[in-house]
């Protein structure tokens, strides 16, 4: 495992994970960003990986729609590599990407021209 020079604290973990949730709860439907996209958002550029991690081991989360509306799941489906690459050993992704019309190239990669969300910061 990587020795990051930037290694958190208790407190900011809890944060970070907080941020990761947030942050994934925002992506739209028929949408797509990046582990590293996410990590940068939360202020924690180098901790692509720790975002999968934070995704994996967190319970299913409520979160809140643009709405306010309550949402029982949080939609880590739409969260792929930066080359657009699917997580490994999770079959489902692709199919629940695809319901939500992400199109795939040839290669099995997301299309991340045309589905890559990057949010407006104002």
């Amino acid at each position: 495992m990587k020795d990051y020079v930037d290694k958190m604290n208790a407190a900011e973990a809890r944060l970070f994970r907080e941020a990761v949730v947030n942050i994934v709860g925002q992506i739209p439907c028929g949408k797509v960003t990046t582990y590293g996209h996410i990590a940068a958002l939360a202020g924690w550029p180098s901790h692509s990986r720790m975002v999968g991690r934070t995704l994996r081991y967190t319970p299913e989360p409520t979160v809140a729609d643009r709405r306010g509306k309550q949402c029982a799941s949080l939609p880590c489906h739409r969260v792929v590599n930066a080359v657009g690459r699917t997580a490994p050993g999770w079959l489902k992704q692709r199919e629940l990407l695809e319901n939500e019309g992400v199109t795939f190239k040839p290669n099995g990669h997301v299309d991340m021209q045309r589905h890559l969300w990057e949010p407006k910061f104002e």
